[in-house]
């Protein structure tokens, strides 16, 4: 069967190796190279050498199942890393970092401000109650809902959950207040965000996760077309005809790993009014990624830096502002910091920019949950499939997840899908 892949984020990368024994794929990629989030930045500055991740960085023991056993399969390392948060918020000359008590004092005004006691309290109240947001009536009730109607304080709510919310899915607060509670508390429940005890220990890939990329693409690395955007997709009584700027050419079957938003930009009017109704339920939020040198986006106080550093600036942001601290998370030995901040490019000095890349992020609303049941209408309907991590959390497990889901409708797994708690990420 002669089968296109659209996009080689890791739903598709995982598709094609699944099918790439028995199929004649072609793999179209946009971008001028192969793994979509998965994007490892070689650095060579001043005489030092260092492969740093802008994408995808960390996943767990615990509730990445498949991601681990592909990675076992690849015979790709992976390393411990730490997962520490902090967050500065310069409006209200606000620092702390959950490393501690003395992370969350670093601040010794900290120790003098009833509001922060109130975050803390609220912080623990948080933890109890999210473990009981187990109803499914709960599904329609956000989070803006869940924190009014439970009268958490402004404190928690500026300085913590939504920060945090914010960074772990890249978006605006103000879009996440929009998320259901449901789907956070199950998130942070399976994570063991809820809990200091029993959390999963988190990894990074050993060299950079470029590593898992090159040796998932060896079985089909000829079949993939870099630089090579699809224009549009037309389904034909016999076939589909997939255009780029090499031409047209007809597939038997169509698989589109991209996302959600994308595809059906591909479509067009070619859309079906069930692919415009799911796919339309999980829009996407763009984020500008740099890689920098410049530690003037970390905390003031070097002993709150984190791995990861939100930044709530003075006045409004419309984006997600967070900088990743590359030397905590990828074990970096070096006399440079290095930094990926989204979304606060301009505020980064010109001279300490290495790369920037542009990356867009599922947003989910309380339409997640039942866009999401409707999954298996878009596997070989029509000769089109559509798998991407938006069909899950939005994470590489996800991603897994559902390339493995479109390969197992082609009957051609090796990696079967483990089975596990539908919140995994």
């Amino acid at each position: 069967m002669r089968i296109a892949i659209i996009g080689s984020g890791i739903a598709g990368l995982v598709a094609a190796r699944q099918l790439s024994a028995a199929h004649e794929l072609t793999v179209y990629e946009a971008h001028n190279y192969a793994g979509g989030h998965t994007n490892t930045v070689s650095v060579n500055l001043a005489g030092e050498f260092h492969a740093i991740d802008t994408g995808f960085i960390v996943f767990n023991d615990r509730t990445y199942p498949n991601f681990c056993r592909l990675l076992e399969e690849l015979r790709v390392e992976s390393v411990p890393t730490s997962m520490s948060f902090s967050v500065r918020a310069d409006e209200d000359n606000l620092e702390y970092s959950g490393t501690g008590l003395a992370g969350m004092f670093v601040q010794k005004r900290n120790l003098l401000r009833p509001g922060f006691y109130r975050m803390i309290r609220d912080i623990l109240r948080f933890n109890r109650e999210a473990l009981d947001q187990t109803d499914d009536s709960e599904d329609e009730k956000t989070v803006g809902d869940f924190l009014t109607q439970n009268g958490y304080s402004p404190q928690f709510a500026r300085h913590y959950l939504l920060p945090m919310g914010a960074a772990i899915w890249s978006c605006p607060t103000s879009t996440f207040e929009n998320f259901p509670i449901r789907f956070i508390c199950d998130f942070y429940r399976n994570h063991g965000l809820l809990s200091l005890k029993n959390r999963p220990t988190w990894r990074v890939i050993k060299g950079g996760s470029k590593n898992y990329v090159q040796a998932l693409t060896q079985p089909f690395l000829d079949r993939i077309l870099l630089s090579t955007p699809v224009q549009s997709v037309v389904r034909g009584p016999e076939s589909v005809a997939v255009a780029t700027k090499l031409g047209v050419n007809h597939y038997d079957e169509v698989i589109f790993a991209c996302h959600s938003d994308q595809a059906l930009s591909i479509l067009g009017e070619q859309a079906s009014g069930v692919e415009k109704c799911v796919l339309g339920a999980i829009p996407y939020e763009p984020n500008t990624a740099v890689l920098h040198t410049d530690t003037s986006l970390l905390p003031r106080r070097r002993s709150a830096w984190a791995s990861w550093n939100y930044h709530i600036p003075a006045g409004t942001s419309d984006h997600a502002t967070l900088t990743y601290n590359m030397n905590i998370l990828q074990h970096i030995e070096s006399r440079h910091t290095f930094c990926v901040t989204l979304n606060e490019d301009l505020a980064i000095a010109p001279e300490k920019i290495i790369a920037k890349f542009r990356y867009s992020h599922p947003i989910f609303t309380t339409q997640r949950k039942s866009a999401q049941q409707r999954h298996g209408e878009l596997i070989r309907n029509n000769r089109l499939s559509f798998c991407g991590a938006y069909w899950g959390n939005g994470f590489h497990e996800d991603g897994v997840n559902s390339g493995l889901a479109v390969a197992s409708a082609f009957e051609e797994t090796s990696l079967r899908l483990q089975s596990g708690d539908p919140a995994h990420a």
